[in-house]
């Protein structure tokens, strides 16, 4: 089912990308980043707003990433000690499964671009 829906893994550039068409992606919003005083054009001081995971995505691909994130967190392995370490950060459950589920998408592009198969180092060398 996951290669049906990516189709093919080059046309994503970057995990971000794959983040963004699977729902996983952070929707964030900027207004009036400048503003004017004494005549003058200033950079205003407003961080830029979050509003959560973006909602035009591809359903069926967040929900096999979800579900595989969930399913590995209570199951032995590397991926769960990537998620308990998670926790001992003092990141919320939900919050640690959403990273999980990034950090899975980010590996299924690396081995699908790249024809190789899944090496356990790919948690030290690639961020989430």
């Amino acid at each position: 089912m996951l290669i049906a829906l990516i189709q093919t893994p080059h046309r994503f550039r970057t995990k971000r990308q794959l983040w963004t068409y699977s729902g996983l992606g952070l929707e964030t919003h900027d207004s009036a980043q400048y503003r004017v005083v004494e005549g003058q054009l200033q950079r205003s001081q407003k961080s830029v707003t979050l509003r959560g995971l973006n909602q035009d995505h591809n359903h069926d691909l967040k929900e096999i990433f979800e579900d595989a994130a969930t399913r590995v967190s209570s199951s032995p392995g590397p991926l769960h000690d990537f998620y308990e370490d998670l926790l001992a950060q003092g990141r919320k459950p939900t919050m640690a499964r959403l990273t999980l589920a990034r950090k899975i998408a980010a590996i299924t592009l690396i081995v699908s671009k790249k024809e190789v198969r899944f090496d356990a180092t790919y948690f030290k060398s690639q961020a989430a």
